[in-house]
């Protein structure tokens, strides 16, 4: 393992042990060149999943890149860490083990708002307000509105259906 400073290739461990989830193992390093500690993590992963962008595009999976959209959303938000490493693993593991070798962003989308929607309401409107492309505060009406009564999302953005439901809605309240 290289060490992120120095760029020294013979880094020792000085310290193993499973994760809090236990799906990792959580390594302390440490670089005799330049004495720089830092850690990195262990994880299995079952096989190689590719991501097919909205563009046609297809890139390998990233589980950090996942984990930053999280962090994203959920950032000033009172959220337990381990949750959201749970939320994560959880997501990680669903799509190596669905068995098909390509997703659709959209589908890992639609993972993380649903992992989101129980974990916290503002980081789901924050996620959800970034991937559905909202334009409009009617946008942000129409899923506060999915918080309070239940119903599925609507899709928003260019490919959506533009006719607004005009019934039924009720604007959600601060609870």
């Amino acid at each position: 393992m290289r060490c992120p400073y120095c760029g020294g290739s013979e880094t020792q461990v000085k310290d193993s042990r499973p994760s809090e989830d236990g799906a990792a193992i959580r390594r302390r390093r440490v670089c005799p060149d330049c004495a720089g500690r830092f850690t990195t993590f262990e994880r299995v992963q079952l096989r190689e999943v590719v991501v097919l962008k909205r563009s046609g595009k297809r890139v390998p999976f990233d589980r950090d890149k996942l984990q930053r959209s999280i962090d994203v959303a959920l950032r000033k938000r009172a959220v337990d860490p381990e949750r959201i490493e749970r939320l994560v693993s959880g997501i990680t593991r669903q799509l190596e083990s669905a068995g098909e070798p390509e997703v659709t962003s959209e589908a890992i989308g639609e993972l993380v708002m649903a992992g989101l929607k129980g974990l916290d309401d503002v980081a789901y409107v924050r996620f959800a307000s970034v991937y559905k492309n909202f334009r409009e505060a009617k946008d942000f009406e129409d899923l506060l509105g999915t918080l309070s009564d239940g119903t599925p999302v609507p899709a928003a953005g260019p490919e959506a259906d533009p006719e607004p439901e005009a019934s039924g809605r009720r604007r959600a309240g601060r609870s």
